[in-house]
């Protein structure tokens, strides 16, 4: 190997770690996550190997959640495909939002970037705009390892504990979008948006309102979009 090949390939493991580096807090907050998933998958009936499948294929923990709370409720196949589709449209728009800065890889590396794109790993790209493929690869594949391993824990956890809910591990799903929120509020516009958005979920909340915690939502993106326009 000469020296030109040898520095690109220095400078391609160095990108990957920085990856590895900038995705760690988030790997860390999903391991109860993970660990939730995998075990639910054996109490809505999965085998071990359908359990794991689940999770190294499918690779979406809210979307695998919900598909398993409705197969245990017995719904339809097609409402929890239909469901599922609403629930994860936001990767159409992360797709979108990537587009010009992936246009210039393969086709191969794209479709690697595809399966790995998550909320975190979009977060991630937002927070370090212009990185290479091997930074993208290095965040997303070590998120992806971090879901896996700890999935299949969760699968063999259910063997252990009797009961895993009551440890109460879904209390990761709010620790994880919180730890994204704080790393993408990058201005004023962000945190007046949050804060109007907490204060009507309070509201919303104190009153008994179905789906308050959506409205309260759409009502801080909605500020932060009318602030935006009046800075520009």
């Amino acid at each position: 190997m000469n020296d030109a090949s040898f520095k690109q390939s220095y400078s391609k493991w160095v990108s990957f770690k920085s990856g590895v580096r900038d995705m760690l807090p988030l790997s860390l907050a999903v391991i109860p996550w993970a660990i939730m998933a995998g075990s639910l998958a054996m109490t809505a009936g999965l085998s071990i190997g359908q359990s794991i499948a689940m999770s190294a294929l499918v690779f979406a923990g809210a979307a695998q959640i919900m598909s398993l709370s409705m197969l245990m409720a017995d719904a339809s196949s097609m409402s929890i495909l239909i469901t599922i589709f609403f629930m994860t449209t936001q990767h159409y728009i992360y797709s979108l939002s990537l587009r010009n800065d992936l246009q210039k890889y393969s086709g191969l590396q794209r479709v690697s970037l595809g399966f790995l794109l998550t909320d975190e790993l979009y977060a991630i790209s937002e927070l370090y705009p212009h990185r290479s493929y091997s930074y993208l690869i290095g965040a997303g594949f070590s998120f992806y390892m971090i879901w896996v391993i700890f999935s299949i824990l969760g699968i063999f956890f259910t063997f252990l504990i009797s009961d895993l809910s009551s440890i109460h591990l879904d209390y990761s799903i709010v620790a994880i979008f919180l730890v994204m929120a704080v790393f993408l509020i990058k201005n004023m516009q962000g945190i007046i948006a949050v804060c109007i958005s907490v204060i009507f979920a309070f509201i919303f909340t104190w009153f008994e309102i179905q789906s308050g915690l959506i409205f309260a939502s759409l009502i801080g993106m909605a500020v932060a979009a009318i602030l935006d326009k009046e800075e520009e």
